[in-house]
């Protein structure tokens, strides 16, 4: 049974140890509000080059399915749809899956246009708003975002790990979730140093929450999913996923089963519990990329709120989960930068995704995976977006590899 290696929300750990009043125009005109179908086939060129990329991957990978967008300053270069959603049931480009940690940038994104509004700061204690959090005084909105309180990740003791596999349709609430953590040992003092924990962006929705007055799915839906015209990105308070959906398969409790289903509760706050489509994940890739909806200071701010040269084991935290955050690869404030790329990479039980954004080139990759009986563990969507920028940038660092 793969209990050793449990499929979080987000890889951080794998990827760094390898390697409103700014708002978009209305949805008219998006590229992204027409259907989310697959290009003609290319015969040459950058779209040709993708293909292959993909078609090779899902057979060396063991792939079920691949789904894949890429453009270039909002154009497409391809859409493509590659293996079957179920046994008989071609995937489809516009079949939906969830989203996973790139809710996060949307939460990270919407405290940074509360900033840009003069309604919070990024350094305001928590205390204001989460008086009963546990040195709600010494957290900040920045730590939150950044992912620097100290507070450890549910995701990482075994208790809820084995109480997950052992329902994995079990709805867990974020009261559950917080107190798992702040009953762990903290991992370092708060801003001291820097660890991926679930916790902060379920306690960063919460804060979200009572700053705005307005439930999380309401606020995101208004301020990010609306304004870019992510028309079939949606938050679900259950596991199900709107149709047509992409459906999900995965051996980790020891036996390859369908995995579609089981609940992403525990993944990140209520109300950014998201499904999306390849389409609108390209077009997330772009806007959260360039700071579409940011100011230029609030978007400088996103790529770095103090986490570079932070990060390094502790008496309580390991060196693979306090991880040194350096210029070259380092967590923003809910994005992840490599190199010159702008990046999320959710993972769910036999999902897997990667948003990429190249801002020197205005390149937008977009990949989504689903798991074949003898697929690799890992995140297979980092892989194929690895090869599709080596082959389309090749001037520039690839997101994931060293």
């Amino acid at each position: 049974m793969r209990r050793t290696r449990m499929m979080t929300l987000l890889c951080v750990a794998t990827l760094m140890a390898a390697s409103t009043q700014f708002t978009a125009s209305a949805t008219e005109g998006h590229p992204e509000s027409r259907p989310c179908v697959s290009s003609p086939p290319p015969r040459s060129g950058p779209a040709r080059e993708v293909l292959r990329i993909a078609q090779r991957a899902k057979s060396e990978l063991d792939l079920k399915s691949v789904l894949v967008r890429v453009t270039v300053d909002g154009k497409e270069v391809i859409t493509s749809a590659l293996g079957e959603s179920m046994t008989g049931v071609p995937a489809e480009p516009g079949m939906h899956f969830r989203a996973g940690s790139v809710a996060i940038a949307y939460m990270g994104t919407t405290l940074l246009q509360l900033v840009d509004e003069g309604k919070v700061g990024l350094d305001d204690p928590v205390s204001r708003w989460l008086p009963d959090l546990p040195d709600a005084d010494r957290i900040t909105l920045r730590m939150l975002g950044s992912s620097t309180t100290g507070l450890a990740d549910y995701v990482k003791d075994p208790d809820f790990v084995a109480a997950v596999y052992a329902d994995p349709f079990r709805q867990w609430t974020a009261e559950e979730l917080v107190g798992i953590s702040t009953a762990l040992p903290r991992w370092y003092e708060p801003g001291t140093n820097w660890s991926y924990s679930h916790g902060n962006f379920v306690l960063l929705g919460a804060a979200l929450e009572k700053i705005t007055g307005t439930r999380l799915d309401i606020l995101l839906k208004r301020r990010i999913m609306g304004p870019l015209g992510l028309r079939d990105t949606r938050n679900s308070f259950t596991h199900k996923i709107p149709s047509p959906v992409l459906h999900a398969f995965t051996a980790e409790r020891g036996t390859y089963e369908e995995s579609t289903s089981w609940n992403p509760s525990w993944t990140t706050a209520p109300g950014a519990v998201l499904t999306t489509h390849i389409c609108d994940l390209a077009r997330s890739a772009q806007a959260i990329g360039s700071g579409d909806l940011l100011s230029p200071s609030a978007y400088q701010e996103q790529l770095d709120p103090g986490t570079v040269g932070l990060g390094g084991p502790t008496a309580t935290c390991p060196p693979t989960v306090c991880l040194v955050n350096t210029e070259a690869r380092h967590y923003g404030l809910g994005v992840l930068v490599h190199h010159d790329w702008i990046v999320q990479n959710p993972s769910f039980f036999g999902y897997a995704a990667v948003q990429a954004y190249l801002p020197d080139e205005r390149l937008a990759i977009a990949v989504a995976t689903t798991k074949g009986e003898s697929t690799p563990d890992g995140n297979t969507a980092e892989t194929i977006t690895d090869r599709i920028a080596a082959g389309l940038a090749p001037g520039h660092p690839v997101p994931f590899s060293g």
